[in-house]
């Protein structure tokens, strides 16, 4: 298999997992670079030329092209190799439901999982008691949305197969189900529960992010 490409980062990136499930499923060879250096390779000349922004994750191919966010990453992965119908929808119906739990992950999700992480986890900010249980609240009511999407014993998120919208979604619920969302908030989420770990049990997903762990209690400062 030849080099795709590499995607520029820090180790454990939640956003790079999800393009190395998306580019372990289309076949693709992405290499994560270990020499990187947050702080220093990302604000370094040869750098800033491809990527102005200075952000990771970012996408360099073998062929010269250059993407940064992690989102359209994952979509551009999805939609080059040979399961782009499967994982992107093969329909515009289906694949803007794709794009909505994309964008779901994002703005619902993510918004809400990492200001927590930044507080309790990595410590980089001051616990704030007020925006945390703000956000967390946010999180369970975005998780009672995929209870509602999966009831009924649904494996996927949109249709009969594993998309793009199942990666997005349980790729940082993954996460947040190993430090906030705790054992008393999944009592309230057996059908997203039994779907995270359905999602979580697909060989692709298991080898980048490995095994599925829930915290019984929240982690707090």
């Amino acid at each position: 298999m030849a080099p795709f490409g590499k995607i520029y980062s820090y180790p454990g990136n939640f956003r790079v997992q999800r393009a190395q499930v998306v580019a372990a499923l289309n076949g693709l060879e992405v290499s994560v670079p270990e020499d990187f250096k947050m702080g220093e390779t990302n604000k370094s000349p040869e750098y800033l030329s491809k990527f102005p922004m200075g952000k990771v994750p970012a996408l360099e191919c073998a062929d010269g092209f250059c993407l940064a966010e992690g989102a359209a990453i994952c979509r551009y992965l999805a939609s080059v190799g040979p399961k782009a119908s499967q994982l992107l929808g093969a329909d515009p119906k289906t694949q803007a439901r794709i794009s909505e739990w994309s964008f779901f992950a994002e703005t619902e999700l993510t918004t809400n999982v990492l200001p927590p992480f930044l507080m309790c986890v990595f410590k980089l900010e001051p616990f704030d008691e007020g925006r945390y249980n703000k956000h967390l609240g946010n999180v369970e009511r975005a998780c009672k949305r995929v209870e509602t999407a999966v009831a009924g014993g649904k494996k996927h998120l949109v249709g009969d197969e594993l998309t793009l919208a199942d990666i997005m979604v349980a790729g940082i619920l993954f996460w947040a189900f190993k430090f906030f969302i705790d054992a008393e908030m999944r009592k309230g989420l057996p059908n997203a529960v039994a779907w995270v770990q359905n999602v979580a049990e697909t060989k692709e997903f298991k080898d980048v992010f490995g095994t599925l762990e829930m915290c019984e209690t929240r982690t707090k400062a």
